[in-house]
């Protein structure tokens, strides 16, 4: 048999210890049947980060789920999970992610979670967020703001109600 908790287990293989409370020989046979195939899917590794080089300059808009290294120039927007602009990079376009820690330079708005710009960030554009962080010596321009859900396309659902309620009349 099989223990319930070892297949649930991330990063649980045929070849780990056992549980003290099943026995050896037991639990073996169970991980080579069927249940080897289904194993991998509950436990699948977290992607490495996908990293644009220095030299690497692109042209268009990125979409991922996962994290982005910008360390080049990118001419488009990026949408991902985790987002992190390198000090020589320079990215020209919108910026939309869970996380966003920027080194580099910034043109254009920024929509996250968590924003922090770093001594060496250079943004110019708006930032739109849940939390933010600015560490002393780094330069922005633009306009802040903190949004309950930044990372909606409507940007500013604040300011519908105000303008809803002298219309009643």
């Amino acid at each position: 048999m099989f223990s319930k908790s070892k297949i649930n287990e991330p990063g649980a293989k045929s070849g780990d210890v056992p549980s003290p409370t099943a026995p050896a020989s037991a639990e073996a046979p169970a991980k080579t049947g069927p249940t080897s195939s289904a194993a991998p899917a509950p436990a699948k590794p977290k992607p490495a980060p996908s990293v644009l080089s220095s030299d690497l300059h692109v042209q268009g808009n990125m979409k991922t789920s996962g994290d982005i290294q910008v360390e080049g120039t990118v001419e488009g927007d990026i949408r991902a999970h985790l987002l992190t602009v390198g000090e020589s990079a320079t990215i020209k376009g919108e910026i939309v992610a869970d996380d966003v820690v920027i080194n580099g330079r910034i043109v254009g708005r920024v929509r996250g979670l968590k924003v922090r710009l770093t001594s060496t960030a250079r943004v110019e554009g708006d930032i739109i967020h849940k939390t933010i962080a600015i560490e002393s010596g780094a330069h922005f321009e633009g306009s802040v703001q903190r949004a309950e859900d930044p990372l909606s396309t409507g940007a500013a659902p604040k300011k519908a109600p105000a303008k809803a309620a002298p219309a009643g009349k």
